[in-house]
């Protein structure tokens, strides 16, 4: 049986009618974020109660016994800084697009029952602008032992804006040179031996062909990284519930905002080498959350508090 809603919220009127009594509280509320931007964390359901107290969560909505296009007053707030994305139809048609054309050069095959971590490359992963004389000094610290740790729970993928990420290791000097940002990134990868590292695997590589431009009030045209393209090329394996992707630029998630943390960005390797313990700390975050069925209720934003909570217990 299909479940159809109203929502108040902001004066305007949302109708949803694409969910199922199946489906949980919390399916609701990524619908209404799609709808209407909120985050489901910042969303308050007025009416919805199981023996007089809000229902959670988990409840499914056949079990609310909701009758057809009921009203439900919505009480909440955008994420700070978080745009508004426009003509989301299109951007929708747009990711189609990218999962029926956009060619995926797998490096290792995606394992069962695993979560998907997704990285950017630039401040996130090494500092690129920096002077140095090798990679391993432009390296974030505990690089390796992060993507160690990660890799006993989540499938990594790299997502880079620079095009083509993946060469071919046996490719010549003058081939390498008709590139020099994919040189770059591509020589300094197996120079730090992120792509055949002993004790971790990288499963592919995104580029900047697997990204859309959206249209936002405030910066108008910007490009992102929607997740959905890898969701549409591997929905047996990946979905909005086992995904987690850093990145220092915010606008990447504009997309996927629930999926989204924002890192620190890594600059002047030089001088902060010896303090930076960003990636030390998100191993252990990523650990805890793995424990979790379902990411979708989380707020990355407040992952220290919650890794704090955690280790605290």
């Amino acid at each position: 049986m299909s479940v159809s809603v109203i929502i108040k919220w902001g004066g305007q009127e949302y109708s949803i009618r694409s969910l199922s009594e199946e489906d949980t509280v919390m399916d609701l509320k990524q619908s209404i974020k799609s709808l209407t931007g909120v985050l489901p964390e910042r969303q308050k359901l007025l009416g919805l109660k199981v023996k007089g107290k809000p229902a959670e969560d988990v409840v499914k909505l056949g079990s609310l016994k909701l009758k057809p296009n009921t009203k439900i007053m919505m009480m909440g707030t955008r994420e700070e800084g978080l745009e508004e994305v426009l003509a989301p139809e299109e951007n929708l048609a747009k990711i189609a697009r990218r999962v029926k054309d956009y060619k995926v050069e797998e490096l290792n095959p995606p394992r069962e029952g695993k979560r998907l971590l997704v990285l950017d490359v630039d401040y996130t992963l090494f500092d690129h602008k920096s002077c140095a004389e090798t990679g391993l000094e432009l390296m974030r610290p505990f690089l390796h032992e992060f993507l160690t740790s990660a890799y006993e729970d989540y499938d990594i993928v790299i997502w880079c804006t620079l095009l083509p990420v993946v060469p071919l290791p046996s490719r010549s000097r003058e081939q390498r040179d008709l590139s020099s940002g994919t040189c770059w990134v591509s020589d300094h990868f197996y120079e730090l031996g992120v792509l055949d590292h002993p004790n971790y695997k990288i499963t592919f590589m995104l580029d900047s062909a697997a990204m859309i431009t959206v249209h936002t009030p405030k910066r108008g045209v910007v490009e992102v990284k929607p997740l959905g393209v890898v969701w549409g090329k591997y929905e047996e394996f990946y979905t909005r519930k086992n995904t987690i992707m850093f990145d220092d630029i915010g606008r990447n998630f504009l997309m996927n905002p629930q999926n989204g943390l924002k890192i620190r960005p890594f600059m002047k390797a030089h001088l902060n080498r010896e303090k930076d313990r960003e990636l030390y700390k998100l191993a252990q975050y990523l650990q805890e959350i793995a424990k979790l069925e379902d990411f979708s209720g989380l707020n990355h934003k407040h992952w220290e508090r919650y890794l704090s909570k955690r280790q605290n217990h």
